[in-house]
């Protein structure tokens, strides 16, 4: 089989490029005649796999984190759907959090994901449109295959993603710490948030993640009903509370058992629009995409149904 291997030597604080002679001979038994590329910096795999597929490459698999995989998914999408609607994507995850991989039952390290691009079928799933604001304020359009969030989820991917020492130890550990931190300082925004044409509410959120798959925030189980085929987004919209309240609430997210919470509601439809009203405004509601900052409200979210063949 061939196929063109993106890959994030830096990711999981550089343990891909030590373990990369490992990888890349497991790597070579099931992609004989693979063609490979390293990212240098931030964008480079969207870049790439661009540049893959217009060489002809149908199957794409990226190795390193969450966010190396959300750039390599933007690299099969471009403003008007999918580039090569054949195309097939796999993943093997090598990076802080681990999210998307546990929504299809796979176990961490690189010999387990690699086995199941072996032996997998492909399958046909969702993938998420975003178009909403860069921190600049400039418009963007970013795809993305597991979570869209914004409010304090944004807020705190921000500050892990420029934290330096908490990330040593393990994507968990650092969201959890950041998590605690920007609870102290945040305050919760009023949104206006549209679902279709069946809601719309004026509403004070922590933060609403508009999930297709499962987990966020380095295994937080946010959306524990979300099915990736489904063809709808799970939307877990998270209201105000405490902030003792808050800490404890945190602990039932990872184990997936917070929909109990009074404070939680979970909506589902195809569009999600969400803005700032005019008390929000002057302070940006921050928007992340797999973990990745992605920009700011306001924002539409649409479902792609069944627009990515994952091999998985």
């Amino acid at each position: 089989m061939t196929g063109f291997i993106v890959v994030n030597p830096r990711s999981a604080g550089g343990r891909t490029a030590r373990e990369w002679p490992q990888i890349e001979r497991a790597l070579r038994a099931a992609y004989p005649h693979m063609r490979l590329a390293m990212t240098q910096a931030r964008g480079d795999a969207t870049s790439l796999v661009r540049h893959a597929l217009s060489e002809g490459h149908h199957e794409i698999v990226a190795v390193g984190g969450d966010g190396t995989i959300n750039e390599a998914v933007n690299g099969l999408f471009n403003a008007d759907g999918p580039i090569v609607p054949d195309a097939v994507f796999g993943f093997i995850t090598s990076g802080t959090g681990g999210d998307f991989r546990k929504t299809f039952g796979l176990g961490p390290g690189y010999a387990a994901a690699i086995a199941r691009l072996r032996e997998a079928p492909v399958h046909r799933i969702d993938v998420g449109r975003l178009s909403c604001l860069t921190l600049k304020g400039e418009s963007t359009v970013r795809y993305f295959a597991n979570i869209g969030s914004f409010g304090l989820s944004g807020a705190v991917v921000n500050a892990v993603n420029r934290a330096r020492i908490a990330k040593l130890f393990g994507g968990r550990f650092a969201f959890a710490f950041h998590s605690a931190a920007a609870m102290l300082a945040y305050r919760d925004r009023a949104v206006r948030l549209r679902i279709d044409g069946d809601f719309d509410e004026i509403t004070r959120i922590s933060t609403v993640a508009i999930a297709n798959g499962q987990f966020f925030g380095g295994g937080m189980r946010v959306a524990p009903q979300a099915v990736p085929d489904d063809g709808l987004f799970d939307v877990v919209v998270i209201g105000g509370g405490s902030k003792s309240r808050a800490l404890a609430d945190m602990r039932q997210i990872y184990a997936g058992d917070h929909l109990k919470n009074p404070a939680v509601r979970v909506l589902r439809g195809r569009r999600v629009m969400a803005a700032p009203v005019a008390e929000t405004r002057g302070r940006p509601v921050l928007i992340e995409l797999d973990g990745e900052c992605a920009g700011r409200l306001p924002a539409t979210f649409e479902l792609l149904p069944r627009a990515l063949n994952l091999r998985c």
